[in-house]
């Protein structure tokens, strides 16, 4: 007889929309996993609107300290905005409990450093959402690029452009370097490139632009980059709020085929096309068609793979020095589009002024003192 998994008990910390409309229908799809035991937000009201969605057994809480004393679960899932990332991850890791938070994890490396730091005192792991690298039609590429049954990979086309009006940027937090980190290189793009890192592997080198063009904003509102790969690939990256026709896409051409995803917030099998080269044969070529199972990437997707690694006991994918890495791609775009400067892998460190913050202390990037 098979004993039943252990059924881990999950708090949320935050639940506005990303919480009430992923994460909950996330957790509820896993239910023999998982019970949802208490909800944190300082806003009552939308606490209480929340526990009426999860169900009045849901613990509600103003404060993440007090409900960590109280309830200590296994998993905190944050979703709070934000500059309260890192802080909120801490707290949970010191005492046990595993963590899934919102994108990005942190606000600078030296803030990712912390949260290392805090792993690794307390055993417990910090992963960060991005989902897009979850559903069944990403995991089908990477293994076909890693396998080098495509090719050696060649070029690279990253696109995210989005729209976002004045309305958007009415909400007070958004952007600012103290809240959000950056503008779509930090919060919008950094889905598509982190995408792109799990397909290709190490990158090497960067050059970059940014540019305010229309927002009046601290941060940017659009950028552009060219990346050089480890394996030799060149790739173009586009982060956009500006654009009306809104898409997100991810082209890599290799050697002997050219691998398509076209989306926007989400990606199933049939958003991916595979076109050969034309020496391939027709039967290689059908072999590469998408997997029978179509599991679309999702928070639901995520959280299982995180739960895997729970049970076995092992760092869950999305975190560590995986996920670093895509923060460190943000740092050195940010770096080469305000310095003019190409930007290579592992420089920004402690003592550079990006290691702290993406705008670097840049004169005409930086926070301006308010009157």
């Amino acid at each position: 007889m098979t004993a039943r998994p252990v059924r881990r008990r999950v708090a949320v910390v935050g639940t506005g929309s990303i919480v009430s409309g992923s994460h909950l229908p996330a957790l509820r799809a896993h239910a023999e996993r998982v019970e949802l035991v208490a909800a944190v937000d300082v806003d009552q009201g939308r606490l209480d609107a929340f526990r009426e969605l999860a169900g009045a057994e849901v613990a509600g809480h103003t404060s993440m300290d007090a409900m960590l004393d109280a309830v200590h679960p296994d998993l905190v899932l944050i979703g709070t905005p934000p500059s309260l990332h890192r802080e909120q991850t801490v707290a949970a890791l010191k005492t046990g409990a595993w963590v899934l938070c919102e994108k990005p994890l942190t606000l600078s490396l030296a803030e990712y450093d912390e949260i290392a730091a805090a792993e690794e005192a307390s055993g417990a792991y910090a992963s960060v959402v991005f989902q897009h690298r979850y559903g069944s039609g990403a995991v089908h590429a990477r293994e076909l690029i890693a396998s080098g049954e495509l090719g050696a990979p060649r070029v690279a086309h990253c696109q995210t452009t989005w729209h976002r009006d004045e309305a958007y940027y009415a909400v007070p937090w958004r952007g600012t370097w103290a809240s959000e980190g950056g503008g779509p290189t930090m919060g919008h793009g950094i889905h598509q490139y982190d995408l792109l890192l799990h397909l290709l592997g190490p990158w090497t080198e960067i050059r970059a632009m940014a540019a305010r063009l229309v927002h009046d904003t601290e941060s940017e509102d659009v950028s552009t980059a060219l990346v050089r790969f480890e394996n030799g690939a060149l790739a173009t990256v586009v982060n956009s709020v500006l654009s009306p026709d809104e898409v997100s896409r991810i082209r890599i051409d290799c050697a002997d085929a050219t691998v398509e995803l076209t989306h926007l917030y989400g990606h199933r099998n049939e958003d991916w096309v595979y076109t050969p080269a034309p020496h391939v044969a027709a039967e290689r070529a059908a072999a590469w068609r998408t997997p029978t199972a179509d599991v679309p990437s999702s928070h639901t997707a995520q959280l299982g793979a995180l739960l895997d690694a729970y049970d076995n006991g092992v760092r869950p994918p999305g975190s560590g020095p995986d996920a670093r890495a895509t923060l460190e791609f943000a740092a050195a775009l940010y770096k080469s589009a305000f310095t003019g400067q190409p930007v290579r892998a592992g420089e920004i460190a402690p003592g550079d002024p990006y290691y702290p913050a993406m705008h670097g202390d840049h004169p005409h990037w930086a926070p301006k003192e308010r009157a």
